[in-house]
């Protein structure tokens, strides 16, 4: 016998027992059948404790192998030479159960249990009794969900790493060069993951561990791993890069970090690694960097940048990169122009997305040279072409996909003799396409057509009803859809079609060919004119709908029948699969359909702004239910028990209805809600605490109701999540929780309209986030101050402290607190409002002009200061120059005496400015006059004196702005200077006034073409009802802030 054999069995002579000489060949191979034998005995104990079980659930014994047939022959097993089992692959099967037994099977080299459910924890394995293990997949079903901070879990990931057992189950497999843990669930050690990889896997050379919930600190070790060439941290919030990403040893061919909440700075020099070929780092939108110059011998294949914060422009090297094949650098702040790809320099390119920047200059014509091209995403960029031929592109026949959006495309004929591509995607939204492109008619495996807002017309051509189509857009379009179909009825149900955009096209009936499409599952039909009461034919209510938005049309009934049938057995009843419904803002009314509240599948339902009377209905049934929209309605009653039954829930709207309850505490036990508004209902009695609720409160919105009492003090305890908290408008008493300076996340405080009774809480000045305080029209009372540390109200930039009872001079300190107010924003072009990044979008109503004014939202740049009808005294101090960004200041009825101060020129961005019965004396500083932007000026019933100013915006205010000041003279006064006038009382502080009877007004922000911040609008309805009357009461009266 040869040595070369025997030398290939030496690593099996464990199992002979002896010592190894020339007399053991005899009794270790006698001894292989009974190895053999082990091995086949350890995988039928396999088979036997496993089972089917997709989603979780038991389905059957596991039937994979016949014990008839030899084990090595079985699927997923693999042998060597000798029969030994050195790998198992059972992966994606939906199993569970136990896998024990693999860990007899003492060979076994490479193991694969990927994609099943095995529902159980990882610490009760000894994958240290396999020390042969080379290749271990462990990687969960990627149909499972994990928890993060904006959703969550359906159910947790597959398998779990608990305790510290991470180190444990991984430091005896010293030999393993392949680890793939995607989605097990290790962030209870998260922490400590990265160096204890390092030091226990040194041989390791592929690791993935995408969404296992690993928060960092990423180690500089890992990349010094001598053999690691793949990483894979998807979808882990990492958060921050070593300080030495960039200087590795490692020999990486290819790293994703895909969403890690990464911020910083991307080190540039690893694009230039010598072997690194793919690179993935997209989703993360605070990672900031810039595009190295690119060596022609670069090795790079794939780069994928979307969704994160790079910037500069796209170096022309890029586009010498022999090896790439796919780029993706979308949604970015890259500028520039377009480098100039060619075929000759980047052969193989497949893929280019370069929409959603801020390229420009025209697109390069050796694009058109890139014949092996089969994705192209040029959108929403500022390219100088006034208006690209479509057809240029119709050149690169081998694409698929192609987007062009917010582009201006021009119509041509196509060159008939050419081969056209056979795109399977194509989007030309924001076109200004005026008609369908006719090349889409030799289109036949276009799957996902977006021709949406472009400015096409008339019938929709039977050509572009492709029998292929899964998507189509024709949103905003004022378009026509045909009744019928040229073919026969068989045709006409498009067995693909699953979503369905048709909104605001002007149509007034649903289109008839839904009739015949069983398998829709969304359907957008949003701001149309289908109107009546018999509107909606019972055809439309599809049990294959997941997704029904019929929201800004005029419907009033949702079924033709609903006054004959019971609101249990009408066709929405039927929607079984239903996720998403939205019918809000029409004219719906009687009682919500009660059968909502029993799908299990609903998880949105958006009914607000209608008519609907009557109780909630019951909501037991809606377990998935996590946002529930029903303000702005006539409902009343209580609130149903059976909301806390639906644990999903994330969002709750309940505002503008006539509920009458008492404060639902027993919300406060669902894990997820988020928002709870219950503003503007006739909610009643005190807001009581009981431990451990709303453990996740982002916003709470329960203004203008019939609360009573005092706030709970252990409230805000619990709540410490708050971002926005509105209790104005009840009857609420007592001292303002000191609590609430543990929520540091607080952006909006608003207590108005109250009868809180407490001095100013200035032990809120260190919340660093907080932007509006709004305290009018309570009893707060006592002087204001402050530490004078400067390190007080970082972000505040709205302050309303009007109609108290607070007293003293206002300080200099008081002006220094006031930081946010001191810096002017100059990026006017893009507004950006308080709450943007969440569901609920924060409003305020302030006194501005003279008029209490709802904003609908509270731009940033908008800063207000609101100190009127208290008891403060004394000079207005210079410091109050240091405000610059000030728009709104109201310092009425108080008792600041001396003269106006010549500082308040500095203010340059100011709008409103009122100073109106103090006791002001001496002259306008003609230094006011330099204010441009001032529209509403009023220094009534003060002691003020001499000519007023004509220059700039003084020339356009009116007699109120001045009555009351006898020593005043010139235009717009009667009053010619060196006149003796009469004496004017002050009106009296409680003093009614027609403009009590307007409702609020909500305000249009605009002006940012002519340097305005606050712009508002009256309606032609207020308009219409008053006339000129109105205008001429508009003119005399001014009303003072309440």
């Amino acid at each position: 016998m040869p040595f070369g054999p025997l030398i290939s069995m030496l690593p099996y002579l464990s199992y002979c027992g002896i010592n190894p000489q020339w007399c053991w060949l005899s009794i270790c191979v006698n001894n292989f059948p009974q190895i053999k034998g082990l091995q086949r005995s350890a995988l039928l104990q396999l088979q036997h404790h496993l089972y089917y079980a997709p989603n979780f659930t038991f389905s059957s014994k596991l039937d994979l192998w016949d014990p008839n047939t030899h084990c090595c022959s079985w699927k997923g097993v693999t042998c060597d030479a000798l029969g030994h089992v050195i790998g198992i692959d059972l992966s994606y099967q939906n199993l569970s159960g136990s896998f024990h037994s693999i860990f007899n099977l003492h060979h076994l080299q490479r193991l694969n249990l990927a994609g099943n459910n095995f529902n159980t924890t990882l610490f009760q394995y000894g994958f240290g009794k396999l020390p042969n293990l080379t290749h271990l997949n462990l990687s969960a079903s990627y149909d499972c969900y994990w928890r993060n901070d904006q959703s969550f879990a359906s159910f947790d990931p597959t398998l779990k790493l608990e305790k510290l057992n991470f180190k444990t189950f991984i430091k005896n497999m010293r030999s393993l060069r392949e680890l793939y843990l995607d989605g097990v669930n290790i962030s209870s050690q998260s922490s400590e993951w990265c160096e204890t990889t390092s030091l226990s896997l040194p041989k390791l050379s592929v690791l993935s561990m995408s969404g296992c919930g690993l928060t960092g600190p990423f180690c500089s070790s890992l990349l010094n791993l001598r053999y690691l060439s793949k990483l894979n941290l998807d979808s882990n919030p990492i958060s921050y890069l070593p300080s030495k990403f960039s200087k590795i040893s490692s020999p990486l061919v290819s790293l994703r970090l895909v969403d890690c909440n990464l911020s910083g700075h991307f080190p540039a020099e690893f694009f230039l690694l010598p072997k690194m070929q793919r690179i993935d780092i997209s989703d993360n939108s605070r990672l900031m960097s810039q595009l190295p110059e690119f060596p022609i011998n670069n090795t790079l294949e794939v780069l994928s940048l979307q969704y994160t914060n790079f910037s500069g422009s796209i170096p022309a090297s890029i586009a010498n990169l022999s090896n790439l094949v796919e780029l993706y650098l979308s949604d970015n702040n890259f500028n520039g122009s377009i480098p100039p790809f060619h075929r000759s320099r980047v052969p193989n390119l497949a893929s280019l997305d370069l929409s959603w920047n801020h390229l420009s200059g025209s697109i390069p014509s050796s694009l058109f040279t890139l014949s092996t091209l089969q994705t192209l995403s040029l959108g929403y960029n500022s390219f100088s072409d006034c208006q690209l031929k479509l057809d240029m592109f119709l050149q690169l026949s081998n694409l698929t996909r192609l987007d062009l959006s917010n582009i201006s495309l021009l119509i041509g004929s196509h060159n008939k003799s050419r081969t056209l591509p056979q795109l399977e995607s194509l989007y030309l939204r924001s076109c200004n396409l005026t008609e369908f492109p006719e090349f889409i008619k030799s289109q036949n495996k276009l799957t996902d057509p977006d021709l949406s807002n472009n400015r096409i017309h008339g019938l929709v051509l039977n050509w572009l009803w492709k029998s292929t189509l899964e998507i189509l857009d024709l949103s905003s379009n004022a378009i026509d859809i045909p009744n019928q179909f040229p073919f026969d009825d068989a045709n006409s149900s498009f067995p693909m079609l699953r979503s369905l955009f048709l909104e605001s096209c002007n149509i007034s009936t649903f289109p008839a060919f839904l009739k015949s499409q069983e398998s829709l599952e969304y359907l957008y039909l949003s701001n149309n004119q289908i109107s009546g009461a018999r509107a909606v034919p019972n055809w439309v209510w599809k049990k294959s709908l997941q997704y029904l938005d019929l929201s800004n049309n005029s419907l009033t009934s949702l079924d033709q029948f609903s006054s004959n049938q019971d609101s249990l057995q009408i066709p929405i009843c039927n929607l079984s699969q239903l996720q998403t419904f939205d019918a809000s803002f029409n004219k719906l009314s009687g009682s919500i359909p009660s059968c909502l509240g029993n799908i299990s599948s609903l998880e949105y339902l958006d009914l607000q702004q209608n008519n609907f009377s009557g109780s909630i209905p019951d909501f037991g049934g809606a377990t998935q239910l996590s946002t529930l929209q029903l303000n702005d309605n006539k409902l009343e009653g209580k609130l149903p028990r059976s909301l806390a039954n639906c644990t999903m829930l994330y969002v709750l709207n309940l505002e503008n209805n006539t509920l009458h309850d008492t404060f639902p505490l027993w919300l406060g036990k669902l894990p997820g809600l988020t928002v709870l508004i219950l503003q503007a209902n006739r909610f009643y009695g005190p807001i009581k605490h009981l431990e451990n609720n709303f453990p996740v409160l982002d916003v709470l919105d329960i203004a203008s109701n019939n609360f009573s009492g005092q706030l709970s003090i252990k409230f805000f305890h619990a709540t410490h999540q708050l971002r926005s908290l509105k209790i104005g408008g009840n009857k609420l008493e007592g001292k303002l929780p000191r609590s609430l300076a543990n929520c540091q996340k607080l952006e909006v405080l608003d207590v108005r309209k109250n009868m809180i009774h407490d001095t100013f809480p200035n032990w809120l000045v260190k919340l660093p986030s907080l932007m509006v305080l709004i305290l009018r029209s309570n009893k707060f009372y006592g002087s204001i101050h402050f530490s004078g540390d400067g390190n007080v109200f970082p972000m505040l930039h709205i302050l309303d402290l009007a109609s108290n009872n607070f007293s003293g001079e206002v300080s200099v300190e008081f002006f220094q607190s006031l930081r946010a107010m001191m810096v002017i924003d100059g990026n006017k072009s893009k507004p950006s409002y308080v709450g943007d990044n969440s569901y609920y979008q924060d409003s305020v109503t302030i006194v501005n002009k003279g008029f209490e004014i709802n904003y609908q939202k509270i731009l940033t740049l908008l800063t207000c200061l609101d100190l009127s009808n208290n008891n403060f005294h004394g000079r207005i101090l210079e410091e109050i120059q240091d405000l610059k960004s000030l728009h709104v200041l109201n310092l009425s009825y108080n008792s600041f005496f001396d003269s106006i101060p010549s500082a308040l020129g500095s203010l340059t961005e100011l709008e409103s400015l009122d100073l109106s019965c103090n006791k002001l004396f001496g002259k306008i500083p003609p230094q006011l006059t330099s204010l441009t932007f001032l529209a509403a000026l009023n220094l009534s019933y003060n002691q003020l004196e001499g000519s007023i100013p004509q220059s700039n915006q003084f020339g356009t205010f009116l007699n109120d702005s001045y009555i009351a000041n006898p020593r005043f003279c010139g235009v717009p006064l009667t009053k010619k200077c060196n006149e003796v006038g009469s004496q004017m009382l002050p009106p009296k502080e409680g003093e009614d006034s027609w403009i009590d009877g307007l409702s609020v007004w909500k305000v249009v922000l605009m002006g940012f073409g002519c340097g305005l911040v606050i712009g508002f609008s009256i309606g032609y309805t207020v308009l219409n009802e008053f006339g000129n009357k109105w205008i001429a009461s508009f003119i005399r009266k001014w009303k003072r802030s309440r």
